[in-house]
């Protein structure tokens, strides 16, 4: 079954990624219409996320921004899909970057977590490696069906990246280190853990929330430089990227110092264009659980 899903939806996806700009985006336009009004993706989770985060805005406003996410959600799944044909020279030129310089400097000393978040396109930051000496590497999370998830990796392995599972970060960053290479690794780090599994809980967007830490985690183990990636949407299919420096000494920091930095700067990022925000996921499901999580850890620890 899983195979038989992958052969009838591939040729639609391969048509799509070869469909020149002005269609590319007219279908975007024509899908989410069909996302937003019939199929009616995730409108409650969207509007509750919304109204949690943004109490002060108008009924309106938030209407406004919801609008706008929707078509920017089908313009980002898309533009994935339009990575599978897309050239060297095209994404150069679709995704520019302001400084990598500061990439190529850090990676002459050690390896590099860049850290960003579900905002604006993720996807294309593949691209970097087009531009860094070091090996680049996307963490990512497997896809149930295995044929999406050959097919995802193949695509995001474009430009020489490779494609690697969290089980597998740390062993290829020990294997880099005795083999004396320095790796670029790129980190999606926005997401909600399983409160069964949280250790840090802290306010984002002024909801206090359990924050995942893996990163930093990672990089104060592992001695990585970290640096976080802020992707801003020019104009339709047209992203410009900058890269902060959070630390390049990460064991010396404190604790939480790392995470509450990211979680600062992906907050000034959203609310500078909060539409360009993934707001269909359930980022703030376990708010007020934070006691209920703290009794939980009494009782193992007696």
């Amino acid at each position: 079954m899983q195979l038989l899903v992958f052969l009838l939806a591939y040729p639609l996806l391969w048509f799509i990624s070869v469909l020149p700009h002005h269609l590319f985006y007219g279908f975007s336009n024509l899908l989410s219409i069909l996302i937003y009004h019939v199929v009616r993706y995730r409108r409650k989770v969207v509007e509750s996320n919304l109204e949690l985060v943004f109490p002060k805005k108008t009924k309106e406003e938030r209407k406004r921004i919801e609008k706008e996410f929707y078509k920017h959600l089908c313009d980002s799944f898309l533009e994935m899909v339009k990575t599978m044909n897309l050239s060297k020279e095209s994404i150069t030129k679709k995704y520019a970057i302001q400084n990598i310089e500061l990439i190529q400097q850090i990676e002459k000393e050690k390896s590099i977590l860049v850290v960003c978040s579900h905002y604006a396109n993720w996807e294309w930051t593949t691209s970097i490696n087009n531009h860094i000496k070091s090996k680049g590497y996307a963490v990512y999370t497997r896809i149930s069906n295995n044929y999406f998830d050959a097919w995802s990796r193949k695509v995001r392995a474009r430009w020489n990246t490779t494609p690697i599972t969290q089980q597998e970060t740390v062993k290829t960053i020990i294997k880099n280190k005795r083999d004396g290479i320095t790796g670029v690794f790129g980190m999606v780090s926005d997401q909600s853990p399983q409160v069964s599994r949280s250790q840090y809980w802290k306010e984002f967007m002024g909801i206090r929330v359990p924050v995942i830490n893996g990163a930093e985690i990672l990089a104060r183990k592992m001695d990585l430089a970290v640096v976080f990636l802020k992707v801003s949407k020019v104009k339709r299919g047209y992203y410009k990227a900058e890269f902060s420096t959070i630390t390049t000494d990460a064991p010396a920091t404190e604790k939480g110092e790392i995470t509450n930095q990211f979680l600062k700067m992906t907050e000034q990022q959203i609310y500078e264009r909060p539409e360009h925000y993934l707001w269909t996921h359930k980022r703030w499901k376990h708010r007020g659980k934070e006691a209920q999580r703290a009794k939980v850890l009494a009782k193992k620890s007696k």
